[in-house]
């Protein structure tokens, strides 16, 4: 997707209380989208949050947003990419694990609406987890509700506690619905993690029509790792006191086999 001015508002925000010190990467590499109207909000963002820029800082000649994000102080931000067609500097595809050369390298992970496209979504968060070093954040944007055909998948913000919380032990310091604003509107809605309540968020009616992004923020803590236990909050809630006794587990019989 690239960032917009929903994102941008976000990361200029995120600028001001986070700078990474190594290395920097964005899934994808990401145009941002920009045009002679909303300038002027971007120069309302950068004021909002005491950033002595200009719009004009930000841009570069091919429409990127790496000098975006190393004038906001996110650093020299590499490309990972399936093929060089963007000019990404690190070929991977994210179906698959990356390299251990790779691991603990990023401070800083953006991915501004590339996980969506990629079939193996486990496979490409367990990337990113290890690409991270202790202390590192990944922010993540990506379609929540009104992207229908964009990608391969929508996303809910159970993904986001069951996951980096319970598998992983990571941080979570946000996790947000927010609207793209065609006509200027303004709306986000924080999401809780349902795992406090036992029961599934209730957002009918809440949800406002047109496109959202589900963007978040994680860190990985020192002592985090993975488990490989992805298992929904309110279902794991449903089966505390079961035993399941006299039952089969069918993994377990295909291991004695």
């Amino acid at each position: 997707m690239g960032v917009d001015i929903e994102l941008f508002e976000r990361l200029a925000e995120l600028s001001t209380r986070f700078q990474p010190k190594g290395r920097t990467l964005m899934l994808g590499r990401h145009t941002i989208a920009v045009n002679e109207r909303i300038l002027p909000k971007f120069q309302g963002i950068l004021d909002a949050n005491g950033i002595d820029l200009t719009p004009a800082d930000l841009m570069q000649d091919d429409g990127y947003s790496e000098t975006l994000m190393a004038q906001l102080g996110f650093g020299d931000m590499e490309a990972m990419d399936f093929s060089d067609y963007e000019g990404a500097s690190i070929i991977h595809d994210l179906n698959n694990p990356v390299p251990k050369s790779l691991h603990k390298k990023f401070d800083l992970i953006f991915d501004g609406g590339t996980i969506e496209h990629v079939f193996n979504v486990p496979m490409a968060l367990e990337n990113v987890f290890r690409m991270l070093r202790p202390g590192g954040r990944f922010i993540s944007a990506n379609g929540f509700n009104g992207w229908p055909a964009h990608g391969i998948y929508q996303f809910n913000p159970e993904l986001v506690w069951t996951y980096w919380v319970r598998n992983c032990g990571c941080t979570v310091h946000a996790c947000k619905g927010i609207q793209k604003k065609p006509r200027g509107g303004n709306y986000h809605l924080d999401f809780r993690d349902p795992a406090e309540t036992g029961k599934r968020l209730r957002l009918k009616g809440r949800v406002p029509a047109g496109r959202m992004y589900l963007y978040y923020e994680v860190e990985r803590t020192p002592e985090a790792k993975l488990r490989n236990v992805v298992l929904q909050s309110d279902y794991e809630t449903k089966w505390q006191g079961h035993t399941n006794a006299g039952a089969t587990r069918l993994d377990e019989k295909v291991e004695s086999a």
